[in-house]
């Protein structure tokens, strides 16, 4: 049935309601019968518990578990139904296959909705292979991958509709710019607590990325506000659903840069109808793998020491430790231990002779497996060799003698020493040193753990079947070296070599692929976050020529100086009241370059009876309202308003406080505000 106006469309949505308001009170319904047959179930076992055999109580508690299975499916049943009663699509093509003469209309949306009286789907799950002509095509030939084969034909319609509140707010015709006028629709309101889905206004190019199926490493390269992230998380939703019978949301991981990030992201696949996924940080990960044994500085101390201490000699061992040349002389020395610091001698177990060579050439049969792991495996062998060749049965007491004395020829049985003699070897002792109260500085910790795992092995995360790595330019050649061993999986691995908060330890799509050779690498270069105005202003700050503006107006950018600190914090407050009186944005962020520069700033404000949040690297949740946060925590996060404060050539100097100074001003989504009290950083112009 073809629905050619407006009216018609109304009266379509208002049948589709009907139906899914009827679907709602079948589905309850039939729970209601459920919560029956359980309830009786139970006072069946409870009532007869004593004249039941074992077999028929096993029979009636299976019975009640099975119910209860079939009743939270129908409960999740009911929630993705209830949603779509709010918003029940999103878009409608209408297409002819080719050697067909009915016209199908497809309308799309959040999840698919089955007609069991019509027997058909009246709405498409928006990753269901027919939806991608939605993204992929105009009006014309098309052409979409079935599970049949591939399913040729045309477009005649295409429309794009806002539904809230079950309510039909707009619809707009066929055109070339269906997309870009819903998403200007879109970009131009106010932020929310968390991150939004954005099935309705997903790019060609973007949904490209979410459909692919083929890459076993998928690198995402995108530009400041280009949507990598939420790309990615739909990219997932997509996978979940397309391998659903392999894929659970519990076997795919996120690596992410901080818990408030986490939390930012965490509604995105909710959302779409998918479980919550598990996530970790890297210090997180390293804790775990090296059992927690070994205190050591975070990421953000080493961002934070860098800001406030630059030290040349720090800055030097951090960037050796983020090369490839690093992770190549690690590799060498891996070597260097196999082949010199084992040293075998002959054995008396008794009155029997186990000789060195043999125990040598056991060594080098188990070159496999980690040399920590090979000292049982050559006991094993010294064992079954007495026995076969002296007839003689090793006992427990001799057993354990054999492995200390195999073990004992080994040259260190602790690898933190077999790292600290690798800088010896290395002939740079200079390159070590401790971090404050005797922790390990944040640039040795994956190096060392790199070691444990080829001299020790560590058994792989194999209940992970997908990977997914945010704020990929944080990470060095030796983290992904690890990441690569310790999750043998397919990957997703996205960010921006412009937004990094440490240059001395920065890694770009080309570095990631020499360690992750098969990975496949596609750019994001479309900015969607910030105004036109925004992002030129954040250009002039650290240009990238490839970058896109999305054209969509608003207002310059306010660069202001003041005589003092007092007047610059005065302005801050007017900022803060016209923000909060205005009623037109939800969120505005204060953005310092350091964590103890927000503190202070906060405190000041506070003092002064500003109602304001503090957002750490420490924190939990993503806050609303007015935040005052640092560069590197807000990392990933927007705001509809951005203060970027204290912007003076004392405070923002180096190559890394520009990079702060882009990350903070790329935060905002609609107003920008940057301010000093005394002399302004020569990266304003």
């Amino acid at each position: 049935m073809i629905h050619p106006t407006e009216k018609d469309e109304h009266q379509y949505l208002e049948t589709v309601k009907e139906k899914i308001n009827q679907a709602i009170s079948s589905v309850s319904e039939k729970l209601e019968e459920q919560a029956k047959d359980l309830h009786a179930s139970k006072e069946y076992l409870y009532d007869n518990k004593d004249g039941m055999d074992r077999m028929e109580k096993e029979a009636v508690r299976y019975s009640i578990t099975s119910s209860a299975i079939i009743g939270e499916a129908s409960v999740e049943k009911r929630k993705r139904i209830e949603k779509l009663l709010h918003s029940p699509y999103f878009g409608r093509i209408d297409f002819s296959e080719k050697g067909g003469r009915e016209v199908k209309p497809v309308y799309i949306g959040l999840y698919s909705f089955f007609d069991e009286k019509e027997n058909s789907n009246i709405i498409h799950d928006w990753r269901a292979p027919i939806s991608s002509m939605y993204y992929d095509f105009e009006l014309g030939p098309a052409h979409y991958e079935a599970p049949s084969g591939t399913k040729k034909g045309e477009v005649t319609l295409k429309r794009q509709y806002r539904i809230r509140k079950g309510k039909m707010e707009f619809m707009l015709e066929n055109s070339m710019n269906i997309h870009d006028d819903i998403l200007q629709k879109e970009l131009s309101k106010a932020s929310d607590e968390k991150m939004k889905n954005i099935v309705a206004t997903i790019q060609r190019d973007q949904n490209a990325i979410i459909r692919n199926e083929d890459s076993r490493v998928l690198i995402i390269q995108g530009v400041a506000g280009s949507g990598k992230t939420s790309i990615a998380l739909h990219r997932i939703a997509f996978l979940l659903y397309r391998f659903r019978e392999n894929l659970s949301s519990e076997e795919i991981l996120i690596i992410s840069p901080n818990k408030v990030f986490a939390d930012y992201i965490s509604n995105v696949l909710p959302e779409l109808g998918e479980e919550r996924i598990p996530e970790m940080g890297m210090e997180e990960l390293a804790g775990k793998i090296l059992d927690n044994k070994y205190k050591f500085q975070t990421f953000a101390q080493q961002v934070a020491k860098l800001l406030e201490k630059p030290d040349e000699g720090f800055i030097n061992r951090i960037q050796f430790k983020a090369s490839h040349a690093f992770l190549s002389k690690l590799e060498e020395y891996v070597n260097h231990v196999n082949n010199n610091m084992f040293r075998p001698g002959d054995i008396w177990v008794r009155k029997n002779f186990v000789p060195g060579w043999f125990i040598r050439e056991r060594w080098e049969g188990y070159h496999r497996l980690p040399i920590m792991k090979r000292f049982a495996e050559i006991t094993r062998d010294i064992e079954e060799n007495i026995r076969f060749y002296y007839k003689y049965d090793i006992d427990a007491e001799q057993r354990a003698f054999i492995k200390k004395q195999v073990t004992g020829m080994f040259h260190s049985a602790s690898i933190r020493q077999l790292y600290r003699e690798f800088w010896t070897w290395l002939g740079r002792e200079d390159l070590y040193q401790q971090a404050a109260r005797g922790q390990m500085e944040y640039a040795d910790v994956f190096p060392l753990i790199y070691m444990k795992i080829r001299l020790e092995g560590h058994k792989a995360f194999e209940k992970v079947k997908h990977l997914l790595v945010d704020e990929m330019q944080d990470y060095t050649p030796v983290q992904y070296a690890v990441l690569s061993r310790l999750f043998p999986c397919k990957k997703t691995i996205l960010g921006d070599a412009g937004q990094t908060v440490n240059p001395y330890s920065s890694s770009n799509a080309d570095a990631i692929k020499r360690i992750f050779t098969e990975a496949d690498t596609v750019k994001l270069l479309k900015s969607y976050r910030s105004t036109f105005e925004i992002t030129q202003f954040a250009q002039q700050i650290s240009p990238a020529e490839e970058i896109i503006p999305i054209e969509r107006r608003g207002h310059k950018p306010e660069v202001q100086c003041f005589k003092s600190a007092a007047a610059e914090l005065a302005k801050m407050k007017e900022w803060i009241a016209d923000f909060r009186i205005s009623g037109e944005h939800q969120s505005m962020g204060i953005v310092c370059k350091t964590a103890r520069q927000a503190e202070a700033l906060h405190q000041k404000l506070s003092e002064q009876g500003e109602q304001l949040s503090l957002i750490t690297t420490d924190s939990s949740a993503f806050a609303q309202g007015v935040v005052v946060t640092n560069a590197h925590t807000v990392k990933g996060l927007e705001f509809d308003r951005v203060i970027v404060p204290q912007v003076t050539t004392a405070n923002y100097k180096t190559e890394m406080d520009k990079g702060m100074l882009y990350i903070a001003c790329t935060r905002a989504m609609h107003r920008l505000y940057v301010c000093w009290g005394g002399e302004k950083s020569g990266f304003i112009k």
